[in-house]
């Protein structure tokens, strides 16, 4: 095979050019090589012009050319070595393989006039499938739905085929026609004079909009759109361990696609509500359970409430200080990603009583004596 020519050397154009200097270098090669300005030899000017192009699609990207300049044609997944369909082909990004069209790369150098590379036709919106746009929704939980999970429904305000025409926007009874001016194609040819010269180019029809199609009758329903609007109800299961502010996206249940093409996709950015008792660390459910001077001082058998409406009973020793933390594997939230689960962390907080009787003040001083404690003004009492 043989090797691939230097990207600076197939444009004419040093290693230190500026942006300008690649642009305008690409200009010139382009107009000289392309193959409908050189059809006595379009097989070989094809061949140039993409060469050009590849080199320009490299050489006008920073990351790219960073990458070019450091590492050649061997840079990780090389540079305009991934296969072409038609005239799009694939390069490596910083970010991965990316695909770029040479016709996008023309149009942004020439202003996008739509050319014909190849047999490849310029753009034609209304003729090709297209997949439908994505709907976005806020979703609310309570913090219990998040941590188990829940199955939601969710009114979701959309289009739908119009039932009485079948989504052709044509009356019941009758059919789109073909268009007179593109023939069907949904596009049409020009050749226009240009600086450049005259170059052939691919519009869309503005007579059909690019449909191919017209609608002479449309349909009463739709007013010959095709589609209406409509309110539907989907059922969302949520996953356990979803997280405030984490998007859910639901397949297929967007809006509808243009010929044929699929529905996009429902988005739903979760929001979950605060809870008065617990609070959420990752995957770590926090709390605080308040206990009684007594019960810290003597220990205790606590029962400790769950997300789940389970009870946990947990013993603390005797001494346990108010800010302590106690840990209880495995109750926190499910990681989404396996089958792990984090941890329930609770921190007790003695509560110290603010009224006391005559007999507890008592009894409270004569502690305080034996362990050689000042007395509290009675006055005040020892809890102040």
């Amino acid at each position: 095979m043989a090797s691939k020519r230097d990207y600076y050397e197939v444009l004419g154009i040093s290693k230190g050019a500026t942006d300008d200097e690649i642009k305008k270098a690409y200009r010139k090669l382009a107009k000289q090589y392309h193959p409908d300005t050189n059809q006595d030899n379009k097989k070989e000017s094809e061949k140039k012009f993409k060469e050009v192009s590849e080199a320009y699609e490299t050489l006008s990207d920073k990351q790219k050319r960073t990458m070019y300049d450091q590492f050649g044609h061997s840079a990780p997944g090389g540079f305009g070595g991934g296969g072409q369909a038609g005239g799009r082909y694939y390069s490596y990004s910083s970010t991965g393989f990316d695909n770029f069209d040479m016709g996008d790369i023309f149009s942004s150098v020439f202003g996008g006039m739509g050319f014909d590379f190849g047999g490849r036709k310029g753009s034609n919106a209304g003729s090709v499938p297209r997949r439908g746009a994505d709907i976005t929704y806020n979703i609310d939980l309570t913090f219990e739905e998040a941590f188990l999970g829940a199955t939601k429904k969710v009114s979701v305000s959309r289009h739908d085929n119009c039932k009485p025409c079948d989504g052709t926007g044509a009356k019941p009874g009758t059919k789109p026609v073909t268009c007179s001016d593109c023939k069907g194609s949904g596009q049409v040819k020009q050749v226009i004079n240009t600086i450049l010269g005259q170059i052939p180019t691919v519009n869309t029809c503005t007579l059909c909009g690019g449909k191919g199609t017209i609608i002479e009758s449309p349909c009463v329903d739709c007013k010959g759109k095709g589609k209406v609007k409509k309110t539907t109800q989907v059922d969302i299961k949520i996953p356990a361990g979803i997280d405030n502010g984490q998007v859910l996206t639901v397949g297929g249940e967007g809006e509808l696609g243009t010929k044929g093409g699929p529905r996009g996709d429902l988005n739903l950015a979760v929001r979950v509500k605060k809870h008065s008792l617990f609070k959420r660390d990752g995957d770590r459910v926090l709390c605080d359970i308040p206990v009684t001077y007594t019960q810290a001082t003597l220990g205790a058998e606590l029962e400790i409430p769950m997300v789940d409406g389970d009870k946990e009973k947990i013993k603390i020793p005797e001494g346990t200080q108010t800010g302590t933390k106690f840990s209880i594997k495995g109750k926190g939230f499910q990681n989404l990603h396996n089958n792990w689960k984090g941890d329930f962390i609770f921190t007790v907080v003695v509560q110290v009583p603010k009224k006391l009787t005559e007999e507890q003040r008592k009894l409270l001083t004569q502690l305080a004596n034996t362990m050689n404690e000042q007395p509290p003004v009675k006055k005040k009492g020892f809890f102040g």
